[in-house]
């Protein structure tokens, strides 16, 4: 195949477990789904996608797993580049190419492309829902049907949704249970897991809040959104009036068929629908709805740990406060006793008294007053001290 790779088609039977053969130098595995929702495995460089999708190098670097690039959703003339997490797909408006489909989280999202992407799916939704079955109802299934890209780019948006979701609930899962666990006895351990849960949380409150900016920023521009129509903009060159329609109109049925359902669907509205992006705004605005009701949940667990540590301050503030005041306690009663133990080493001196003659009852009573003193010394202490505010009562 020169320069595309070459093709290794995947068995609907044996799912993606194909393996593949050594490839190319600077090729890469890629999953080709078209529109009848068959998948096939290539091994293609940058240049033959490039050329293949007719995107530049740098929105295929976008998708470059060894760079750090934020979530983005692009579009371009006749594709659009996805970067979501783990999903790194190139959309057009008959196939979607989709980066190493054999890592673990991808091979969820291939299943589902295959599932969604298939014509029959759209019309076995419209049997199921008490239609009756005709060439009519056949012909209003595909009228009514959203366009491909759509269809791709809503299945790629669930499955992120849905994954950070359940990244989301495993969370909470582990971390309300610890937080609880730390309130009741703070130890090391208990600590030492909720940092680890902290750590968690902030990563993936990040990988989250990039998705919903990135979702955020595409609603709020409508050239950003009318940018992804590319059937629309596949059946702009089928007029009449384009002098190189001729040249440039493609050759797939799936496209041609595609074409004529755009071109069909502006006739019966009357007006020219190039700025109108109701249907995708609608699909953008319920996954940005469910992508911020898992950052709003993170927020929630956020201030939950935020609460916790508040308490958990508090708790040591008052075990300080305790060692304080038992400081407290214990230097009164060192001051009281070395008042004490001054008068005993003052008539402990070896020292010959006079005075100290014929009064040797004198000693009992130097010894009860010194430690009356002593004691009265120590009350007086502690209750100026509980007076001033300075321990607990």
């Amino acid at each position: 195949m020169g320069r595309e790779g070459y093709v290794v088609p995947v068995d609907p039977q044996m799912g993606l477990s194909v393996g593949l053969k050594k490839k190319p130098a600077g090729s890469r595995s890629w999953i080709l789904i078209d529109y009848p929702g068959q998948a096939t495995v290539l091994d293609l460089d940058k240049y033959a996608i490039m050329h293949r999708v007719q995107i530049h190098a740098r929105d295929l670097r976008i998708l470059d797993p060894l760079l750090s690039y934020p979530s983005t959703i692009l579009g371009r003339e006749k594709a659009i580049v996805l970067n979501l997490e783990h999903i790194k797909a190139i959309i057009t408006a008959d196939e979607v190419l989709l980066r190493d489909p054999l890592e673990e989280n991808v091979i969820p999202v291939v299943q589902e492309l295959q599932r969604r992407l298939s014509p029959g799916s759209a019309a076995h939704k419209v049997h199921g829902d008490g239609k009756e079955s005709g060439g009519h109802d056949v012909e209003a299934t595909e009228e009514d049907e959203s366009p491909f890209e759509f269809r791709a780019l809503e299945v790629a948006l669930d499955s992120i949704c849905s994954f950070l979701a359940a990244r989301t609930t495993d969370l909470e899962t582990a971390a309300y249970p610890a937080l609880d666990e730390l309130t009741s006895k703070i130890s090391s351990r208990n600590l030492d897991r909720v940092r680890k849960l902290k750590s968690a949380m902030t990563r993936l409150t990040a990988r989250v809040q990039k998705v919903r900016d990135e979702l955020e920023q595409l609603l709020d521009d409508d050239g950003d959104m009318a940018d992804l129509y590319l059937s629309r903009k596949l059946a702009v060159p089928a007029s009449p009036v384009s002098g190189s329609g001729a040249n440039w109109f493609p050759s797939s049925p799936t496209v041609i068929s595609k074409i004529s359902r755009a071109s069909r669907a502006s006739v019966v509205t009357g007006r020219g629908d190039e700025d109108d992006i109701e249907e995708l705004e609608m699909l953008l605005e319920a996954y940005f709805m469910q992508i911020d009701g898992t950052l709003n949940k993170l927020t929630t667990l956020r201030e939950y740990i935020d609460d916790t540590e508040d308490y958990i301050n508090i708790q040591l503030d008052n075990h300080r406060n305790q060692l304080i005041q038992l400081e407290l306690f214990l230097s009164s009663g060192t001051v009281c006793l070395s008042i004490y133990s001054l008068v005993a080493a003052i008539f402990g001196m070896n020292i010959p008294y006079t005075w100290m003659d014929n009064h040797d009852y004198i000693f009992k009573w130097v010894i009860i007053l010194s430690g009356l003193f002593s004691a009265v010394l120590f009350v007086v202490i502690v209750t100026y001290a509980r007076f001033k505010g300075l321990v607990g009562s």
